[in-house]
């Protein structure tokens, strides 16, 4: 079936990430498609995007099928962070279950370099048997959820950033708190690790540029790095750019074809 020359393309963009955001910028000014941006709601207040969006889960697979179904989506982008494997998950079945194409835009992982001293572990269970019995200063790079499995080893000093001040006491013993809005600068990080006396990081491997910091900066201090390695997701079409996402969309973003 041909659409009518003024049909707006139904988007859902599963978001949470610097990258989502940077594609809703870049689809407000589209005006053939129609977007809406979901935030998974862990963060208390999200900067809000200048597309239309929503907060909150959508009740499992089933609830996300018959949203996609109301809402007429015609597309989705899994945008969300690379630690959100359930939500991926359940985007690949319900989109396959409903017949709605996705692509996921996916940051390629951080690679160690010269002067890394990475160990790198399946998951944060592993992370946490990793820091070792001496007591060290950690700085858990891992955002809120997940604290609770270091209270395993209550004998360190754990310094967090967090986007959204704790709502309550945190689950572990002995912590020092920044609360701080990413993207971070490599200066800022280097000025925090030393202001703590940080001895060893512990992040996940999101790669990107937003958070990479606290990675160039434990290399110029010299401190090891516990890197989490990502989850398993299952196999669906990624691209790397906001413009790739868009030439999926039919809309290539490049001056030159654009008449610009």
């Amino acid at each position: 079936m041909t659409l009518p020359s003024s049909h707006r393309s139904r988007v859902l963009i599963l978001g949470g990430t610097a990258d989502a955001s940077a594609l809703a910028r870049t689809i407000a000014v589209e005006p053939a498609i129609d977007a809406v941006l979901s935030f998974a709601g862990r963060t208390d207040q999200p900067k809000p995007p200048p597309i239309p969006f929503r907060i909150g889960g959508f009740g499992g697979i089933s609830g996300l099928a018959d949203y996609l179904r109301a809402e007429n989506i015609e597309r989705v982008v899994d945008a969300t962070h690379p630690f959100a494997a359930q939500m991926s998950r359940h985007a690949a079945i319900a989109c396959a279950e409903v017949g709605v194409p996705l692509l996921a835009l996916e940051r390629s992982p951080w690679q160690a370099v010269a002067g890394d001293r990475w160990t790198e572990v399946e998951d944060l269970d592993q992370a946490v048997g990793a820091l070792g019995a001496a007591p060290r200063r950690v700085f858990l790079g891992i955002g809120r959820q997940n604290l609770e499995l270091f209270a395993a080893q209550p004998q360190h000093a754990y310094l967090v950033r967090l986007v959204d001040p704790p709502r309550g006491p945190l689950p572990l013993p002995n912590v020092e708190v920044v609360v701080a809005r990413g993207p971070f600068d490599l200066a800022g990080d280097l000025a925090m690790l030393q202001a703590h006396r940080t001895e060893i990081v512990v992040a996940k491997n999101a790669g990107g540029e937003a958070a990479v910091a606290k990675i160039t900066a434990a290399r110029e201090l010299g401190l090891p790095v516990i890197m989490v390695k990502r989850p398993a997701v299952p196999d669906r079409r990624s691209v790397a750019t906001v413009a790739d996402v868009m030439a999926w969309l039919g809309h290539d973003t490049a001056p030159e074809n654009r008449g610009v």
